[in-house]
């Protein structure tokens, strides 16, 4: 943006940018963070936040946990279950039984898209369910009990 470029609705003109940037990326999963585009677009905080704002009510990006946002394409499915259940079905989904070593925070985190601590978290959360047995520093968590999943009325 230039520096003689109006203020007003100069949110929408950095929504507009991004959206063009998603439709040119088809594999583009993650929106750029606030601090980018406040440097790329020389915009303030507030002004890329309300474009995020502008480009959520347009259907195009949602926030995720950590301050980050994610793109939403039309006709693709996204799970926004709380991660410790997504992490749970994997114990279901690939087979894992009782005392059968569990992924790593690292291999979770990219996986799913998520930073390490997020992903420990979602796993102190499953091993306070009694899911996971933790190893401890440098060992391997294991499957300490299969998942019971609550039916919702």
């Amino acid at each position: 943006m230039s520096q003689q470029a109006s203020p007003r609705g100069t949110f929408l003109k950095v929504a507009d940018a991004v959206k063009a940037r998603i439709e040119a990326e088809p594999t583009m999963t993650e929106l750029p963070s606030a601090a980018d585009l406040m440097r790329d677009y020389r915009v303030s905080r507030g002004v890329a936040l309300r474009a995020f704002g502008a480009l959520q009510k347009d259907g195009v990006a949602e926030p995720v946990p950590g301050g980050r946002w994610r793109v939403v394409r039309a006709g693709e499915p996204t799970d926004r279950r709380p991660l410790e259940e997504r992490i749970a079905d994997i114990i279901t989904g690939e087979g894992l039984e009782v005392g059968a070593a569990f992924p790593s925070a690292s291999v979770l985190a990219e996986r799913f898209g998520v930073s390490r601590p997020t992903v420990t978290k979602a796993l102190d959360k499953l091993e306070a369910a009694g899911v996971l047995a933790s190893g401890g520093q440098g060992r391997v968590r294991t499957v300490r009990a299969l998942p019971i999943r609550e039916e919702r009325s």
